[in-house]
């Protein structure tokens, strides 16, 4: 679930979770205690980021750019493939949607929601092939184990 995160990135997560951007904690609390079905995590460090929001049964990350994101684009770029390479999905909010139309926002994020679980659903639906088996016998095995030892 940290994906291999070290204790540092943990120290600077709980940090960010008390020190949250305007647009954060607006979207924290239309996200936190189940509100959209779902539980998500704020600042959930992974491998050596910290993902603004993270919902662990989706494996969904949602992150809020500011504007120091304009001029980072590349690295935005290679932490988004890392974060997906671990299996997550990566969907990503300016500030400014966040602050001028946090409704959108929740509409966005209510339709991936709701398109990762219909894909999950169409997984597990999907019949798995039955293999060449064989039924065998086995006998029944006792096993003797030694008593434990009363401390005297």
């Amino acid at each position: 679930m940290f994906f291999e995160a070290s204790p540092d990135i943990f120290k600077y997560a709980h940090w960010l979770r008390r020190h949250m951007t305007e647009s954060e904690l607006i979207l924290w609390k239309r996200l936190r205690n189940n509100n959209l079905g779902v539980r998500f995590k704020a600042q959930h460090p992974m491998l050596y980021y910290i993902a603004d929001f993270y919902c662990y049964a989706l494996k969904l990350v949602i992150e809020i750019d500011g504007p120091i994101h304009k001029f980072k684009y590349a690295e935005d770029k290679i932490r988004t493939q890392n974060i997906e390479g671990a299996g997550n999905i990566v969907i990503r909010f300016t500030n400014e949607e966040v602050l001028e139309n946090i409704e959108k926002v929740i509409t966005d994020i209510r339709n991936k929601i709701a398109e990762i679980s219909n894909e999950n659903s169409k997984k597990t639906n999907e019949k798995t092939p039955v293999l060449n088996t064989e039924v065998i016998e086995v006998e029944s095995v006792t096993w003797t184990i030694p008593k434990k030892r009363n401390a005297d």
